[in-house]
């Protein structure tokens, strides 16, 4: 029997809506900020901070702020490739790589996301495998549930953060 390959997962997504409007949703900083993020910061080479509605570009740096936390979690990477069309890449937490795959199919929209060079981690409340898997598959509905004409699942509460174990 094959060893699983704990360093990378691909999860996937489908959208009732057109391959733009999601390309559109991780690709500006407003389109973040819609499902995602409560904060998202682009910066261009030359240190520009991009416009909520602007593209982001190869070698972008970012700073992603979350709702239910204060500014001092942040998270920081650089945008390793984007074609403008269906592609994004991006490095994640702790040098993990984040590939989004746009495609049609079945008169659907599917999104394939790829967390790979993940670190092992035997405490699963640190575990990127675990950890990042969850997060991405309560994101991935909450795009859905967004664009679709849906309710932002989204915690946006930091006075209760606390009360949840």
């Amino acid at each position: 029997m094959a060893e699983y390959d704990w360093s990378k997962f691909t999860i996937s997504a489908d959208f009732n809506v057109d391959a733009h409007t999601i390309y559109n949703a991780w690709t500006t900083p407003a389109g973040l900020e819609s499902w995602f993020l409560r904060k998202a910061n682009f910066y261009t080479i030359t240190g520009r901070q991009r416009e909520p509605e602007e593209f982001i570009l190869k070698e972008d740096t970012y700073e992603w702020y979350w709702h239910g936390f204060d500014d001092t979690t942040v998270e920081r990477g650089e945008i390793l490739e984007v074609n403008s069309i269906d592609f994004l890449k991006f490095t994640f937490t702790d040098d993990n790589i984040v590939s989004v795959n746009i495609r049609s199919a079945n008169g659907l929209t599917i999104l394939d996301l790829t967390q790979e060079n993940i670190k092992p981690d035997p405490d699963p409340s640190r575990n990127l495998f675990i950890q990042c898997q969850i997060g991405w598959t309560f994101y991935l509905a909450n795009l859905k549930s967004i664009v679709e004409g849906g309710v932002d699942l989204r915690n946006k509460r930091t006075d209760i953060r606390s009360n949840f174990k």
